[in-house]
């Protein structure tokens, strides 16, 4: 980043005892926008230095409007879903299904699309799906 991009960046940086708010434009989500870059990743690379490949800026503030580098810390795409407060991270925090079946290494069951199942809920509703298909009338335990 250069000198001038650099000063216009931190011209737009309110520094605060904690939280560093961003004064410039901000997306629906309230995150800060800079240059068509996220604010807070700006500030970041050019405070402290690049963010990692495969790595995201996780907001250990909460506040999406801080842009202050002591308060972001760089952590894998799943670390920040289990840190967030969203339904993917209440989710994620669940130790058994609805039935009660823990999620263990062997009891887990992860689809194409990374949702996780236990494996003897899928398979009841794999059963009582190629039940259906074949209009068999079949009880499938619980």
């Amino acid at each position: 980043m250069t000198n001038g991009a650099s000063a216009a960046l931190l011209s737009r940086v309110a520094p605060g005892p904690n939280c560093w708010e961003w004064l410039g434009r901000r997306d629906h989500k309230g995150y800060g926008k800079f240059q068509r870059r996220m604010a807070h990743r700006a500030v970041y690379e050019a405070t402290i230095g690049e963010i990692p490949d495969g790595l995201q800026l996780d907001h250990l503030c909460r506040n999406r409007g801080c842009v202050n580098p002591a308060h972001l810390e760089p952590v894998t795409s799943a670390e920040n879903t289990r840190r967030g407060v969203g339904i993917p991270a209440i989710n994620a925090a669940k130790l058994a299904c609805a039935r009660g079946h823990l999620f263990t290494p062997e009891n887990t069951y992860t689809d194409d699309r990374r949702r996780r199942d236990c494996r003897a809920c899928h398979v009841r509703r794999q059963t009582e799906y190629r039940a259906r298909r074949s209009g068999q009338r079949i009880e499938v335990a619980k």
